[in-house]
């Protein structure tokens, strides 16, 4: 039995050898910005461009109203906090897709994603651990070599 195990993890491991670093990494970080993109596409107002929405400082009402009744997030007041996740999932989501400041994006995205386990979907630990997880690896290894950070590290 132990001679199988072994065998089926050398056969993976040489599988997963043919995989380059950077896919891995630009997988990461497409995965994360899809994540946040969806949820910040729900959070603005204003015209759609090729089907995107990208007036960043148009957070609807009703996205206030969600901050202030249903999340209702202690110390930052409603608003505040409303337009502190619309930037962030919409900036910090940006930067993890293009690799740019990409180690500040994957921490400022972690730190929201605490922020939403504690606070606001507590039960959601299996989705938020993916999340985490990905993000510890993007903010352990940077944005890799398909990335702007790689280009300005030059």
């Amino acid at each position: 039995m132990k001679n199988i195990v072994i065998s089926v993890d050398r056969f993976a491991k040489k599988l997963a050898d043919i995989i380059p670093a950077w896919a891995t990494n630009l997988t990461l970080r497409a995965g994360i910005f899809f994540v946040f993109w969806n949820s910040v596409q729900t959070k603005l107002g204003g015209g759609s461009y090729f089907g995107q929405k990208l007036e960043f400082w148009r957070v609807t009402e009703s996205t206030k109203m969600l901050f202030e009744y249903e999340y209702a997030l202690p110390i930052i007041p409603a608003e505040i906090a409303a337009y502190m996740a619309t930037f962030g999932e919409f900036f910090l989501g940006l930067g993890i897709l293009f690799g740019f400041f990409t180690r500040f994006s994957a921490f400022g995205l972690l730190i929201m994603t605490l922020v939403i386990q504690v606070f606001v979907y507590p039960g959601s630990w299996s989705v938020h651990l993916l999340w985490a997880g990905a993000l510890i690896y993007l903010l352990k290894d940077g944005g890799g070599l398909v990335s702007i950070d790689r280009l300005l590290h030059r």
